[in-house]
């Protein structure tokens, strides 16, 4: 790895495993940790968030370039690691970085100290910090050695390698980012680095179908305002191609390295995410708004099934 872009990530509190992967916690784990509020996700799912280990395998490894990317998409590795490291060194590196990223809470006297005794040990590992994780070759093994480790999995993908994504180990979660409604949105906001991209993204959609009967499927769209809250059309075909359990709507967030290209002004209010949520149900009415975190500005949409929104981990 570049040393410039490695001083740059430890600098941002990431802990550098192995060869490819990193681990950071999450401000939502922070949080939970001083009881001061928690992630949609737990809200929405289930998923504890002091429980919870933001990590990956591919780390700035990406066939995308994605505008409202908090990354530095100057130091994109591309789409081959080398040199890559087993799941079991990477599982077990990343739960000794969260150990150590955690020290200080030790000194903290609004820290449950009971939640923070057992955030030294992850239970739920969202695959999803930074880079495309099926970039990574052994990523079905790195999943199954997850589960067979006691652990739950929440992968977030692009959707760019449909042949890993068919015959992917299947995670306890698997999101689908969808940015664009269209093809020219997509390739000016994703500005992707694979030919027929546009095409994989859809093939992808439609393999996400399949694998709903196996694992719990949510589609997220980060709505960027002036950018791509449009063509409520092209949305709705992309969902009913994936007919997922679960859409997030979740607003573009101003952060990191995304505001040298972005606006202030191009991320919405929650109140302008509901509405736009609210008129995809309009021309969707099989949906409805199940779930809503105002902190976090996301919506979520679903035909409400119980059984496979709420998880018991």
């Amino acid at each position: 790895m570049d040393e410039k872009l490695k001083q740059l990530l430890e600098k941002q509190q990431n802990i550098i495993v192995g060869n490819h992967s990193a681990v950071k916690i999450c401000t939502w784990t922070k949080k939970s940790i001083k009881d001061e509020n928690v992630c949609y996700k737990e809200k929405f799912y289930g998923i504890r968030s002091h429980l919870c280990c933001q990590m990956t395998p591919s780390l700035n490894y990406c066939c995308n370039s994605c505008v409202f990317c908090w990354r530095p998409l100057e130091f994109n590795l591309g789409i081959e690691i080398n040199n890559e490291n087993n799941p079991k060194e990477i599982i077990k590196g990343c739960i000794e970085g969260q150990k150590k990223l955690l020290v200080g809470f030790f000194g903290n006297e609004k820290a449950n100290k009971e939640k923070l005794e057992q955030s030294r040990d992850p239970q739920h590992f969202a695959i999803s910090l930074s880079g495309e994780p099926t970039i990574y070759s052994k990523i079905n093994e790195l999943i199954k050695e997850l589960h067979e480790q006691g652990k739950t999995t929440f992968l977030v993908t692009n959707g760019m390698f449909p042949e890993k994504l068919e015959n992917i180990e299947v995670p306890t979660q698997l999101y689908l980012s969808i940015d664009a409604p269209n093809k020219e949105l997509f390739e000016k906001i994703d500005k992707p680095q694979l030919k027929d991209s546009w095409s994989k993204l859809n093939k992808s959609l439609e393999i996400f179908k399949k694998l709903k009967q196996k694992t719990r499927t949510v589609l997220r769209i980060t709505l960027i305002k002036n950018l791509n809250n449009t063509d409520l059309e092209g949305y709705i075909n992309l969902i009913k191609k994936a007919d997922p359990h679960f859409i997030e709507v979740k607003a573009y967030m101003w952060v990191g390295f995304s505001r040298q290209r972005m606006q202030k002004e191009n991320m919405p209010s929650h109140e302008e995410v509901l509405n736009f949520s609210k008129e995809i149900i309009k021309d969707y009415p099989e949906l409805k708004i199940i779930d809503e975190k105002k902190e976090s500005r996301v919506v979520l949409l679903g035909k409400e099934d119980p059984d496979w929104r709420i998880m018991k981990f």
